[in-house]
């Protein structure tokens, strides 16, 4: 039993749940990708093999594994090795460029790193050799001195200080049975499980620590307010080396034992083909998806079968959701990677209006309070809004080698701060009103991005919206807006301000407006948000902005 009377996770090991799993679904699918179908007892029996051949090769508990392959069973069945003996995964965001992953795989102090030769057109093998030439030759190097070991998967060509994956498995088939078993009972559920570097707007982000019970407590708990069923197919195209892939698909996949759908990339016309073909039930996605999805020339209703699932969405989006794909039982979902990810989600039965407005409840055992971010003044009045600040069990252990910046993350009293604006309703709900970090000033007046979005992806020809501020001579920052129009649409610019003056204050109206082909070069990352940082500083080139620019009137 994962959660208790009152729905609080009780702590396990993935080891634990996994071997729970298998007992009551081995011989039913776990996973389906492109050219693989996998049950739970064979994700399983991988498992334990890569437990075997990361212990021959001297990892041990508490030592830091890098994972650097797509989404695949594979990439699964590394992780959940790493959990049986203990070793701490390393999720590596496979969109990283050189600088990035030796940042990660330095700051991390991965040991040993599992990494694919080739993905989706990025050599990875030259990049590992660019960061760290002694795997040309022979492990550790200057380059990254904690790297003992490279696996390599896939590729013709082998670096001779790495092995390939087949050479690695074999190793395993020599440890010993006896102290892998020893090894195995050694892990306990505080123990650090994954290390997450954050897929946020800085260059070199900070390494989250979570337990066995913080994310499988957090899955055990998303999977109840969804309604996940073990009979469920759940599509998630959310990539692996991010918690919405660790947590939020591969362990509420784990905990429920429903069968999991993914693709090694976004591709929306295979995505749909996948929800169809598949028959899949529940899915899972941020706005930026979901308008994807159904803003595809290949969209069709009647090829959705979806139930439900949970969207990191605003209103207009929610409703497309419901209206558009026909999905009734869509949840509302709020966290960031320091919770494990999720903190506030609707539950599957919830009214169609609290889903839709993203008021949501914390889970059992979790506490959440708004306050103000610079004085720390708590609010608690209805309607009133401030910092989203968390307590509880889905909290992370902190930032890896980190102090500063761990202790920097909290309240004096205790709380995480999380950076987002925060609203609470008459009836004891929370919503997300925006990211502090990106809420910009017009004339003294704050502005939400999230706000002025909402009001563009109400208009019929828009597919997306992204909002800004930047600089300006007069009033501080003005409103910048970037369209991304449905197929076949067509919008002109003074059109879509035009329906922004109607429908908003002036001061958010945007003052600079582009209509865009697409967002990838610009900035995405492999979680699919954009990177509003990114965003602001292709306005400014595009415009020619400077401080003593003085916004033009619309």
């Amino acid at each position: 039993m994962l959660l208790d009377s009152n729905q609080v996770p009780q702590p396990h090991t993935l080891a634990e749940v996994l071997a729970s799993t298998v007992a009551s679904r081995g011989s039913h699918e776990a996973y389906v990708g492109p050219g693989e179908r996998r049950t739970w007892s064979q994700l399983q029996a991988g498992a334990h093999q890569v437990a075997a051949s990361l212990h021959a090769s001297g990892i041990r508990r508490g030592d830091h594994v890098g994972i650097l392959i797509g989404n695949e069973s594979l990439w699964i069945e590394i992780f959940f090795g790493c959990a049986l003996i203990g070793a701490v995964a390393v999720p590596v965001n496979t969109r990283f460029k050189a600088d990035e992953l030796q940042y990660c795989l330095r700051q991390a102090d991965v040991k040993l790193l599992i990494y694919a030769s080739n993905f989706l057109g990025i050599d990875f093998q030259a990049m590992l050799e660019q960061v760290e030439p002694a795997v040309l030759s022979r492990l550790p190097g200057a380059g990254l001195p904690s790297l003992k070991a490279a696996v390599q998967v896939g590729g013709r060509d082998v670096p001779a200080g790495a092995i390939r994956l087949q050479q690695f498995m074999a190793a395993g088939e020599q440890a010993s049975p006896a102290e892998l078993t020893s090894a195995m009972g050694e892990v306990d559920p505080h123990d650090t499980l994954l290390i997450q570097y954050t897929s946020g707007t800085t260059s070199f982000p900070k390494g989250v620590m979570l337990s066995h019970l913080n994310m499988i407590g957090d899955a055990a708990s998303v999977a109840r307010r969804m309604g996940v069923q073990a009979t469920d197919r759940y599509f998630s195209i959310r990539p692996f080396f991010h918690v919405a892939g660790s947590t939020l698909s591969i362990l509420v996949s784990l905990v429920s034992g429903c069968c999991l759908l993914s693709l090694p990339k976004f591709d929306v016309a295979l995505a749909l083909q996948v929800l169809d073909t598949e028959r899949c039930t529940l899915t899972s996605g941020n706005d930026t998806i979901f308008l994807m999805l159904i803003g595809h020339p290949e969209f069709d209703r009647s090829r959705i079968h979806l139930r439900g699932g949970w969207a990191a969405a605003g209103p207009e989006v929610m409703l497309k959701i419901s209206e558009r794909m026909g999905v009734p039982h869509m949840c509302n979902a709020y966290g960031q990677s320091e919770a494990s990810p999720n903190v506030l989600l609707s539950d599957w039965d919830d009214s169609l209006e609290d889903r839709r407005d993203g008021f949501m409840l914390p889970h059992p055992g979790v506490e959440v309070r708004l306050a103000d971010a610079d004085t720390g003044e708590v609010f608690s009045k209805a309607g009133a809004q401030g910092e989203i600040q968390v307590r509880g069990w889905n909290v992370m252990k902190g930032y890896h080698n980190q102090p500063e910046a761990t202790a920097k993350a909290f309240t004096a009293d205790g709380w995480l701060k999380t950076g987002d604006l925060g609203e609470r309703n008459a009836q004891g709900r929370f919503r997300m009103v925006g990211r502090l970090k990106d809420m910009f000033r017009v004339g003294g007046e704050n502005v939400a991005p999230a706000e002025v979005e909402e009001v563009l992806h109400a208009h019929p020809a828009v597919q997306q919206a992204q909002v800004i501020g930047v600089p300006d001579a007069r009033l501080g920052e003005v409103t910048a807006a970037f369209i991304l129009l449905k197929e076949g649409c067509t919008a002109e610019n003074v059109e879509l301000v035009r329906w922004c003056r109607d429908r908003c204050a002036n001061f958010k109206v945007p003052r600079y407006l582009d209509v865009v082909d697409t967002f990838e070069h610009i900035g995405m990352t492999g979680s699919s948000k954009i990177q509003k940082n990114k965003l602001r500083e292709h306005a400014i080139r595009l415009w020619n902005i400077t401080a003593e620019t003085n916004a033009p009137t619309t």
